[in-house]
């Protein structure tokens, strides 16, 4: 007896099926021929024309990866590329003092008094990690992928035996990602616009550390989003309250009218790992039950 009909069997090859298979006659195989399917041809789809449709793809790749990854709540750790661990603070510290360079001497003090922002990030992601695994819908660290701030974070998120994300960028001077991000979760973008609209797609809290260009941009697009009503409110922590009171005079800003008093809410300042964990959990109710139903996808 012959063998049944699969009633799920594909009707059309697959893109994948075709691609692989086609091979172009010798007449036209080379560079100039446009005989390429067009969804193969990178020079076809790097034109300018195509913009749209790339800035569609960088929308729709991420969101398919982590759909099938399971991540639906996350928590953005944003700041500095440039703030280190305390052990390599130190370390520069030391070389600087053995050449007795006094202005490299000052540069590495503050990089060594910068560094406790690197843990406490380390710390934070840890505990976001550890913590929200109990949930029905656990919450996963992203970052921007890169090192300083973005590195402590995956790697806080690593050293737990958890997942995390990162959200590279291609820019002029090389940037790597990290090696503590989760390979599938490892996602590398040329729109700095689509990479924004990922990080706050599946947010539940924004937790910026003191940062430079690039974190000053990531943090009030986000509070511009959520004044506006553009998306939900939801927490935006703040380390470091004396950085960024003296980089930014909030109260002049609503003396002067150019925000509203009460817009000052959208963020909070905290100093440690444990502040802004509890934060989040009292704002969430993380802590109330064991069997929370995790209903605090952030969305946009």
């Amino acid at each position: 007896m012959d063998k049944p009909i699969d009633l799920t069997a594909r009707n059309f090859p697959s893109a994948e099926e075709e691609a692989q298979a086609l091979s172009a006659p010798p007449r036209y195989d080379g560079p100039e021929s446009s005989y390429r399917l067009a969804f193969t041809d990178t020079d076809f789809l790097v034109r300018p024309e195509l913009r749209p449709v790339r800035m569609q793809l960088e929308l729709l790749k991420p969101e398919l990866v982590q759909q099938e990854q399971g991540i639906r709540s996350t928590v953005v750790i944003f700041g500095s590329a440039r703030i280190p661990p305390r052990d390599a603070a130190e370390h520069r510290l030391a070389d600087a003092n053995a050449v007795g360079d006094a202005a490299a001497i000052r540069r590495a003090e503050t990089q060594l008094a910068m560094s406790r922002f690197y843990e406490e990030a380390r710390r934070f992601a840890k505990l976001v990690t550890e913590r929200s695994r109990r949930l029905a819908r656990p919450i996963y660290v992203c970052t921007g992928g890169g090192p300083g701030i973005m590195e402590a974070g995956n790697r806080g998120a690593h050293e737990i035996g958890g997942k995390s994300i990162g959200l590279n960028i291609v820019l002029p001077h090389e940037q790597a990602p990290n090696p503590y991000i989760t390979p599938e979760l490892c996602f590398q973008f040329h729109y700095f616009a689509l990479r924004k609209m990922h990080f706050l797609m599946r947010s539940v809290a924004l937790v910026c550390f003191p940062g430079g260009f690039g974190t000053l941009d990531e943090l009030f697009e986000a509070m511009t989003l959520m004044q506006t009503g553009k998306c939900r409110r939801r927490p935006i922590l703040m380390f470091g309250r004396e950085f960024w009171t003296r980089l930014i005079d909030f109260e002049y800003l609503i003396e002067t009218g150019m925000i509203s008093p009460g817009d000052e809410k959208l963020f909070r300042f905290v100093e440690t790992a444990d502040e802004a964990w509890e934060v989040l959990a009292q704002d969430y109710g993380l802590d109330a039950g064991e069997d929370g139903d995790g209903d605090y996808t952030g969305g946009i």
